[in-house]
């Protein structure tokens, strides 16, 4: 009798512990994948910047120069049949050289004009942008992380070529979500045309950057949330936690790689950008920012950052 009494109070913990973590799992599903207002993010010290640094975010030269452009809105239809929307932009000058940009986590693909004012202004080169899926005026119902998404760029990047020549060279850029994208691109089959990439605070992987934020955000394990959110992320998004990873991609790159990240980063720490590095099979460089929070480090050392840029692509790409 004590024995089916104990295994009847097992089966119940057993049973409730199981209903927590499917409605949890839901839960954050809806938090950080589903396509809604993210309000969770609002006050978090992670993603605290410099007054300097908020200054050019929202009120820099940058952003007036972007509404000043006349962009070439393009439209594509995704493999598995969503409605996604890019932006390019002609060079003054004719040139063969694209900069393809990608934006990070909840935002647009006209936050990349904070680089792109500096590709176009002083560089001289074509841009191409596009707003991810389910962001901007992009259509899906979730937030992909990079691995949906990098198969849009792939096909944004045959796009680019079949519209400008077999001659266009193209650098892939991106920053925080944007990194992860474009080094997942880079694990992809790709053309020549593609000479170099640039990460700006990447990612290794969506379940080391959800197990990592599940500890700091919520002092929760990994386990059990993350398989089961994993499980419901396959069912509704198409792909799980950790096939979404960049780390597996930059194994099989073959374009050089910069990654660029701040010290200080507390949201996608820079011993990510340290692994990616460590297990690129692609020529590699890695340029860390002292005092430079999540995405920061543009503002932060901008002299710097493009004096890095330059060199790098003169190296690997043979972009003067």
């Amino acid at each position: 009798m004590k024995r089916k009494r104990w295994l009847k109070i097992i089966i119940g913990i057993v049973s409730v512990a199981l209903i927590i973590d499917i409605i949890a799992s839901f839960y954050f599903y809806q938090l950080a994948i589903d396509r809604n207002q993210k309000d969770f993010l609002q006050g978090n010290e992670d993603l605290e910047v410099s007054a300097e640094t908020m200054e050019e975010l929202l009120e820099g030269d940058w952003r007036t120069w972007v509404d000043q452009q006349t962009f070439d809105e393009w439209e594509m239809t995704s493999d598995d049949g969503l409605e996604l929307t890019g932006y390019f932009l002609e060079a003054e000058e004719p040139t063969n050289k694209v900069i393809v940009m990608a934006h990070g986590y909840l935002g647009n693909a006209m936050d990349m004009g904070l680089f792109g004012q500096y590709y176009y202004e002083q560089e001289g080169y074509n841009l191409f942008t596009a707003d991810a899926r389910g962001h901007g005026a992009s259509g899906g119902d979730y937030i992909g992380f990079g691995w949906h998404d990098r198969l849009d760029y792939v096909d944004w990047i045959d796009k680019i070529i079949d519209t400008y020549g077999e001659d266009t060279e193209i650098i892939l850029h991106g920053i925080s979500m944007g990194a992860a994208t474009v080094l997942m691109t880079a694990g992809e089959d790709l053309p020549d045309n593609v000479k170099a990439v640039i990460a700006d605070s990447p990612y290794t992987s969506v379940n080391d950057l959800f197990a990592y934020q599940m500890d700091r955000m919520f002092h929760l394990p990994a386990f059990p949330f993350l398989p089961s959110t994993s499980v419901v992320t396959e069912l509704r998004a198409g792909y799980s936690l950790k096939e979404a990873s960049a780390l597996k991609q930059v194994k099989k790159a073959d374009v050089p790689i910069l990654y660029i990240h701040g010290n200080a980063d507390t949201f996608v720490p820079a011993t990510m950008s340290q692994t990616l590095y460590e297990n690129t099979k692609s020529e590699a460089q890695l340029m860390t920012v002292d005092n430079a929070g999540h995405g920061e480090s543009f503002v932060v050392t901008k002299e710097r950052y493009i004096d890095k840029l330059n060199t790098f692509l003169a190296e690997y790409a043979n972009w003067p």
